[in-house]
């Protein structure tokens, strides 16, 4: 008769040989048995001195097994789930629960053994079935320990509660952010800050789709995370672009406060190029963007500049060789260029505008010219007429016909003679 080894027998032979668990999960058979079987086994484990990281994978295992949402393959046709057995809803719904929380008292404690994406999970299971405050705040203050070892997949939590707006649960992220500031190990490496910064970003450009989203929690964890977190504001860039797109009725003193959480001396030239030409973005954006490109730019060529003299003090005086212009000084010409043509045409609408002055003064003028030829032979001779024209060519055009009528008039002694 063959022999049926117990589980317990099938413990002591695996913690002999832990390869075991690369190339078949030996704890296959205890996924048949219950909650409390599985428990007692698992303690019978843990005192055999087997690894942590080993334990949370038994848990994992065992599961995905009875819940397969907890697992990242297809779901198995098994018997042995929660979502086979034919109860009610409701007593279903209390099955996970009660497998959530006693799954979440099980875990062991130890920082890294178990895996950050089974944790979200296991959170996104517990905030569907509606599993307790403490529990939950637990899974929170785990998964906030190796944030930085989360994916954008797992993060990506839909909102259950109803009072929330969003697709996503966005609050939910931002606790966790909160509390990997909070923690100590963060000042000790900056690796870490980096890449919750990139996660964070990716996070950003996805729920940015949603239209629900407000404007205060997108700007709420875009800028939870410092300034020296992130090597690049590129992906911050996409992430604000996006939500633009999706929200035009953002209004111009929001487009600015949006605007603000973006570093312009962070972004790459490909960036910084098409921040330049976006509608989308206020006019205060866009000229920062473009200094800060022109900044960069004049300080690499202080520094070739400052280079090529300590390496050549006397350069030769023939020419230096061609070199072919990368991508970046060809945004950069292209911007120049851009520059000088509004430039132009600007000084072109001043010189139209002055030239039109000009000419509404020199028919002015002409006018007043005029009326003084016409009105002078009223009054004078035509010798008079002569000699105010004279006056005209020797710079006397102050002189009023009547003054000269007066001079004219007073000049013959014949007639005071003739008066006597």
């Amino acid at each position: 008769m063959k022999k049926v080894s117990t589980p317990a027998e099938s413990t002591v032979i695996s913690t002999t040989s832990p390869t075991k668990y690369t190339s078949k999960f030996w704890f296959d058979d205890a996924c048949i048995l219950d909650m409390d079987h599985f428990i007692k086994n698992l303690y019978v484990i843990k005192e055999k001195g087997v690894r942590p990281d080993l334990i949370s994978s038994i848990i994992a295992n065992y599961a995905s097994k009875w819940l397969p949402d907890l697992s990242t393959e297809e779901p198995m046709k098994s018997p042995a789930t929660l979502t086979g057995s034919p109860v009610s809803v409701t007593a279903l719904w209390m099955k996970k629960r009660f497998f959530v929380e006693t799954l979440v008292g099980i875990l062991p404690s130890e920082k890294n053994s178990v895996p950050c994406d089974f944790l979200l999970r296991l959170l996104r299971t517990a905030n569907m079935v509606g599993v307790e405050m403490n529990y939950r705040a637990e899974l929170e203050k785990r998964i906030s320990l190796q944030l930085d070892q989360a994916t954008l997949k797992e993060l990506m939590i839909p909102a259950f509660d109803h009072n929330c707006g969003t697709l996503l649960d966005v609050e939910l992220v931002l606790r966790l952010v909160h509390r990997f500031l909070n923690l100590d190990e963060v000042s000790k490496s900056g690796t870490s800050l980096v890449k919750v910064a990139r996660l964070i970003d990716a996070y950003l450009a996805e729920t940015a789709l949603d239209t629900n989203l407000s404007l205060l929690e997108f700007i709420s964890l875009a800028g939870a995370l410092p300034n020296h977190a992130r090597i690049a504001d590129d992906g911050l860039y996409r992430a604000i672009d996006t939500y633009l797109k999706v929200h035009p009725n953002v209004s111009k003193q929001e487009r600015k406060i949006l605007c603000r959480v973006i570093d312009s001396q962070k972004l790459s030239p490909e960036a910084s190029y098409h921040a330049a030409q976006n509608e989308r973005l206020p006019v205060r954006a866009v000229i920062q963007v473009l200094y800060s490109e022109q900044t960069k730019l004049n300080r690499q060529l202080d520094w070739s500049g400052s280079f090529s003299g300590l390496r050549s003090p006397n350069p030769p005086p023939e020419a230096p060789p061609v070199r072919c212009h990368s991508k970046r000084d060809m945004a950069n010409q292209h911007i120049e260029i851009k520059r000088l043509r509004e430039d132009v045409h600007r000084l072109q609408n001043q010189c139209n505008t002055m030239q039109g002055q000009i000419e509404r003064l020199m028919e002015k003028k002409k006018g007043i010219f005029s009326w003084k030829k016409l009105a002078v032979p009223m009054f004078q001779s035509v010798n008079a007429v002569g000699m105010i024209e004279d006056g005209e060519a020797g710079d006397k055009v102050g002189q009023t016909p009547v003054n000269m009528k007066t001079k004219l008039v007073r000049t013959p002694g014949r007639w005071r003679k003739s008066m006597s």
